[in-house]
């Protein structure tokens, strides 16, 4: 890009912060209708809740305001190729987006403020982001060819067993059709689920929930009221039925470090956190598992938590009811709350903070853990969907 072209991107800043969803919501519409083939890339619920067209409008606003200096995205580079890695995004779906995204700058902007030179400036900006993001996926898809127990694309698995965990969730243990050995994770990835339902293909990233022991993946899956795949998953696919798979994904992983350890989860935001508890049992770093959930009924997983604890002495866990049964037995009730949170970690707030749930608790225990002083480089967290501010 030349110096000109920058200073063109970065001048419609203004105009992507008043206008940037509209623009999405245009390009996204324009896209399905024209090709449709793209559909199954794409999580149509977080289509209707708008959560991907305002993730795609911040997106594209960092990247204009950051044209000239591209470091300064952080995370955000990463987080994309990851998601578009377990999504198994090709170079050939590139020039699908960039046509439909410069037709909806004109379209939305109008002709009087997206001009020629505008279009072009746009044009060579996502020509070089397209660039980056195909090497570094090219990348991505090779190393896991290429390592021990990979693939490339599509891999097809079967249901070894599934296995009921609560009364929302249900854990599928997959294992390769081919018998062959599997791509090891890093605890806190996830993998892409492939399924073709009432004719239309379908794919849903879901968090591994066991560590890797080189035959078979865990994903433990909760049951949406709405959901459209978590419930296929959990009326229609049994035990022995097959399914497809691209290799394990993601930038939320266990961080080599010797600080103490506070895993956060509320609801089925526990699943990354099971492998980060499990490598981390053995390391002799004091690890603080806190766990909410509404009630006994919907908590999954919480014997194998008390077994842990019980065999690392290292390990405390918490759990926090927000609606407890008469029957429940837990460390609190009620919502997480700074002062509560405060008691559960350890004297010594330098340490590593990993938290995933609901966007409003990740907000919530953000602020907390910001409030008590834990640094905010050593707080981590990933969101279920499209990527978005976190604010309480």
């Amino acid at each position: 890009m030349t110096p000109e072209q920058r200073a063109i991107v970065k001048s419609t800043v203004p105009l992507l912060e008043t206008g940037g969803e509209a623009l999405t919501r245009h390009f996204y519409a324009m896209m399905f209708s024209e090709y449709p083939q793209v559909r199954a890339l794409f999580n149509q619920t977080h289509q209707a809740s708008g959560d991907q067209q305002r993730a795609l409008a911040n997106g594209v606003l960092m990247y204009a305001k950051h044209i000239d200096r591209l470091e300064a995205l952080g995370p955000l580079v990463g987080q994309i190729v990851s998601k578009h890695v377990s999504l198994n995004i090709l170079p050939e779906h590139y020039p699908i987006v960039g046509t439909c995204l410069l037709r909806a700058i004109r379209e939305v902007l109008g002709e009087e403020v997206a001009t020629d030179e505008v279009i072009d400036a746009w044009a060579q900006a996502y020509g070089q982001l397209a660039d980056i993001l195909i090497g570094a996926e090219e990348q991505a898809y090779s190393s896991n060819e290429h390592a021990a127990g990979g693939w490339r694309g599509r891999r097809r698995f079967k249901v070894a067993r599934k296995v009921i965990e609560s009364e929302e969730i249900t854990s599928f243990y997959l294992s390769p059709v081919d018998g062959k050995p599997v791509l090891a994770h890093q605890p806190g990835q996830y993998i892409c689920v492939v399924l073709t339902i009432n004719g239309e293909e379908v794919r849903r990233n879901y968090s591994l929930s066991a560590l890797s022991n080189g035959e078979t993946y865990r994903i433990s899956v909760k049951r949406e009221p709405e959901g459209k795949v978590s419930n296929h998953l959990h009326d229609n696919l049994s035990e022995g039925a097959e399914i497809e798979l691209f290799a394990p994904a993601g930038d939320f992983v266990l961080r080599e470090s010797n600080k103490p350890l506070a895993l956060i989860t509320a609801g089925v935001g526990i699943t990354p956190a099971l492998t980060m508890l499990d490598a981390a049992k053995v390391s002799g770093r004091p690890v603080h598992f806190i766990h909410c959930a509404r009630n006994g009924a919907v908590h999954a997983f919480k014997d194998w938590v008390e077994t842990q604890a019980a065999a690392h002495p290292q390990l405390q866990r918490f759990f926090c009811y927000s609606e407890p049964a008469a029957e429940d037995q837990s460390d609190a009730q009620g919502y997480l709350s700074r002062e509560q949170l405060a008691q559960w970690l350890p004297e010594n707030l330098d340490l590593d903070a990993y938290f995933l749930g609901p966007k409003p608790f990740m907000a919530q225990v953000k602020k907390h853990l910001s409030d008590l002083g834990v640094p905010s480089d050593q707080c981590h967290y990933e969101f279920f969907g499209p990527a978005s501010a976190l604010e309480a």
